[in-house]
């Protein structure tokens, strides 16, 4: 039996009927998790996620994203964090036996390598490819940092400048000859660093996740539009490099500044898309359908709203574009680009 979020009562204060229920979805971009007691969800497994698939869209696949869940608690510690590959593609093996319904969860997996390692990091790859059942697609080593005390950076304390560390991209380097993709999660401060690695390896699919963190707490905190017109400069010098694509999602996080989970009733479909509809149409115009992809990032979005109210408020933001670009934009890019 599917648990419940803390915020579950107040999420129901905003329920919607799912827009558009035939449009098929490939979300490239949640977690899976069986304790993490500060998250709005503390478990986060199948039975979990298939209740917020239930709402009524369309979703044929899904793309596991790391987070840290189900390490190895012994071995070598740079294998340890294969154990997260060997959970997922568990769960993945449950769902595409047809037995939990038509979508396939985690047909994709993104786990994570310590790529300061070095050299040593291609052993660790070919160890999540044999777990991965043929599911596993690249990783992501969370590069988000700012000097701020206000703001939390990622829970593997990157430090400044991960991308530009030598011992980094010998790491990296190892990606490109086995396929594998990288997950870019960062703030909108180190955009540029991520256009400077993306310029470095061409031949690597990098995936741009969040818009790039723009932030709106601490020191950005009621600057809207300055952290806006600051991301645009800086997103431009992205979006020229070619190998790189856009998720369009992970908008409602604490440290994005929207506070919507203080609100005494959950934001609408229409709140979410007017609130955020800047970010979504610069970066479709910048990247083009072909290489961006909306997202879910739940169950940690699901801090601020529910799974059906997030993926109507996708489905307005893109009435005015073709069924061709829809397409791209809510199925096939993911799929192309995660080769599912």
């Amino acid at each position: 039996m599917a648990r419940h979020s803390s915020n579950h009562d107040w999420l129901e204060l905003s329920s919607e009927e799912a827009l558009e229920p035939d449009l098929p979805i490939c979300d490239p971009h949640h977690h899976l998790w069986g304790s993490r007691p500060r998250a709005v969800q503390t478990r986060y497994l199948l039975d979990e996620m298939l209740e917020d698939l239930s709402g009524g869209h369309n979703i044929v696949s899904t793309v596991f994203i790391e987070c840290g869940a189900m390490f190895r608690a012994d071995g070598p510690e740079e294998f340890r964090c294969v154990g997260e590959t060997e959970f997922v593609n568990g769960i993945a093996a449950m769902s595409a036996s047809g037995g939990y319904g038509p979508a396939r969860v985690a047909a994709g997996i993104i786990g994570t390598v310590d790529l300061k390692i070095g050299d040593r990091s291609g052993e660790v790859l070919d160890a999540h490819i044999a777990a991965g059942g043929g599911r596993f697609r690249g990783i992501r080593l969370g590069a988000f940092w700012h000097e701020s005390p206000e703001i939390a950076n990622h829970r593997t304390g990157p430090g400044e400048g991960l991308f530009m560390r030598d011992d980094f991209r010998a790491g990296f380097a190892h990606l490109a000859p086995r396929n594998m993709s990288f997950e870019v999660w960062c703030c909108h401060e180190q955009i540029p660093q991520a256009a400077d690695l993306a310029r470095a390896f061409p031949d690597t699919a990098i995936i741009l996740d969040h818009f790039g963190g723009p932030l709106g707490v601490g020191p950005y905190a009621g600057r809207e539009d300055e952290v806006f017109a600051d991301w645009k400069t800086k997103i431009g010098e992205l979006a020229a490099c070619p190998n790189v694509f856009a998720k369009l999602g992970g908008l409602n996080m604490e440290v994005n500044g929207y506070r919507w989970h203080e609100r005494p009733a959950p934001p609408s479909s229409d709140d979410l898309a007017e609130a955020t509809r800047r970010y979504f149409e610069h970066t479709i115009e910048l990247f083009g359908p072909g290489r961006c992809m909306f997202e879910s990032n739940f169950p940690v979005d699901k801090l601020s709203c529910g799974y059906t109210v997030l993926w109507n408020s996708f489905k307005k933001l893109t009435r005015g574009y073709s069924a061709a670009e829809r397409a791209s934009l809510f199925h096939d890019t993911a799929v192309r680009v995660y080769s599912l």
